[in-house]
């Protein structure tokens, strides 16, 4: 599974952080930027570029995406079809975000989580599998695809 990482400025430093720790857990990363500081980019720059990537293959790969407070990269990601991204506060949060709704791209708040607990979200993130025999829960997902399909009609 291929894990793409994407942060503006405020979430850069602790990016790559989380790129060496995903790697070392064996999972293939690929970076789509920023690829160095810059105090002038813009979050939507890369979280279109995640969300993109996870639309793409949204059964073959998953998002880690990092800002200040984690919002707009939220907000950005889930505007692509298929991505399901949740903001990160707390692994219990993500657990249940992972397992119940099989969300695929991660938000963290990088001004509010240190290191350990973005590690510790991460692998919770990457380790949780969707509680697939749980009907309700792919009703539910069912009906979110219907809510998408009625967005791209209405554009």
């Amino acid at each position: 599974m291929v894990i793409y990482f994407g942060a503006d400025h405020g979430g850069f430093a602790l990016k790559e952080k989380l790129k060496a720790f995903v790697k070392e857990k064996g999972y293939e990363v690929v970076d789509v930027g920023a690829a160095a500081y810059d105090e002038q980019d813009d979050y939507p720059d890369f979280a279109g570029a995640v969300g993109k990537k996870v639309s793409q293959a949204f059964d073959q790969s998953r998002g880690v995406l990092l800002c200040r407070n984690g919002a707009g990269v939220n907000f950005t990601a889930n505007k692509f079809p298929h991505v399901r991204c949740v903001l990160g506060f707390s692994p219990d949060q993500v657990y249940d975000a992972r397992h119940d709704d099989d969300v695929n791209v991660l938000a963290i708040p990088a001004d509010f989580v240190d290191e350990a607990a973005a590690q510790k979200i991460t692998e919770v993130f990457l380790s949780t599998p969707f509680n697939e025999s749980e009907g309700r829960f792919r009703r539910r997902l069912m009906k979110v695809a219907q809510v998408e399909e009625e967005v791209r009609r209405m554009e």
